[in-house]
């Protein structure tokens, strides 16, 4: 717990000191599917994304002596307002669970269902490396020593996100106590690294309004394989009275042209109280209505990367 708030500590104090940038609308499709974290980058101005899929599994309670049966679906739709670096997004999730327990020698069955989250934020990118970094100038004469490792690229993109939970009356997945809306605050990076390595960390304070808030780390590493198929390995560490857990998902997603994303996924987690499985199946699918390029280098010192690149290419340079 410590090194947690060490590390958030940590993270803030570094958020403050950043620059704020923008992000950039990209050809393909953006998507935070299948894993749990957010990417730093938004969809774009003028994209509207939906994410979506199924959901099945198991916990079993060692101490309680129940045995639950979960089935679920998760949706996210998200839209790029106002300018690039901005995102408003719905997040939630509605499950069914029967539980069997047994109860005088025998076995009961317990059923439940409605909807588990329902998040409405806004996510920021605030600092992007590749647009305030001045990036190292080519070496003409030596290949390897442009191949050589840069201690630069280990900084990371960095947005934060805020938003509002929402619970219905008679909701069995709300607490006794629980507010019907509660807060909800991320700060995520994103490394974005030659060969298709893509590192995403995300540090969670959800339900800080509560007696029970609930603390959250996931780290997800994703590679491409090929332009087109994926695969993750991520891990969400869990900290709260009422439950944590350290949870481990690996998956795969394929790209189907420049808008549509399916993907397949799986989750245990590394203890009895309760011991979770689930796979997971779902798509990502854009309406790409994003129309004008922003432009987002326009400062002195973009125009004098320009003129050098141009200098080094052997293309005249202009003066606007």
């Amino acid at each position: 717990m410590k090194f947690f708030q060490r590390t958030l500590i940590i993270s803030l104090v570094f958020l403050t000191g950043t620059q704020i940038s923008q992000a950039q609308y990209t050809e393909t499709i953006n998507s935070n599917r299948p894993g749990a974290s957010q990417g730093a980058f938004s969809v774009g101005t003028g994209v509207l994304q939906l994410e979506g899929g199924g959901y099945l599994g198991n916990d079993t309670h060692s101490l309680r002596g129940t045995d639950t049966d979960i089935l679920g679906a998760e949706y996210a739709l998200r839209y790029g307002l106002f300018f690039e670096a901005l995102e408003i997004s719905l997040i939630g999730s509605f499950e069914d669970q029967s539980t069997l327990i047994r109860i005088g020698g025998q076995d009961r069955e317990f059923n439940q269902s409605n909807f588990k989250t329902n998040t409405l934020g806004v996510k920021y990118l605030i600092f992007d490396p590749a647009r305030s970094i001045e990036p190292d100038e080519p070496n003409l004469y030596s290949w390897k020593a442009n191949q050589r490792f840069k201690w630069k690229t280990l900084i990371p993109a960095i947005a934060v996100y805020a938003g509002a939970n929402f619970t219905f009356d008679d909701n069995p997945f709300r607490f006794e106590g629980e507010s019907k809306i509660t807060p909800k605050f991320a700060l995520s990076t994103q490394n974005n690294w030659r060969g298709g390595w893509v590192l995403v960390t995300n540090i969670i304070l959800d339900k800080i309004s509560e007696v029970t808030p609930t603390y959250a780390g996931i780290v997800t590493l994703t590679h491409a394989f090929t332009p087109k198929f994926a695969g993750f390995l991520e891990y969400q560490g869990i900290i709260s009275d009422v439950y944590a857990d350290d949870l481990a998902r690996t998956g795969v997603a394929y790209l189907f042209g420049d808008d549509f994303q399916l993907d397949v996924s799986g989750l245990i987690n590394f203890k009895n109280t309760p011991d979770r499985w689930q796979v997971a199946a779902g798509f990502s699918y854009r309406f790409d209505m994003h129309k004008t390029d922003e432009f987002l280098d326009d400062s002195y010192e973009g125009d004098r990367r320009r003129k050098r690149t141009e200098e080094i290419q052997g293309e005249p340079e202009i003066d606007n």
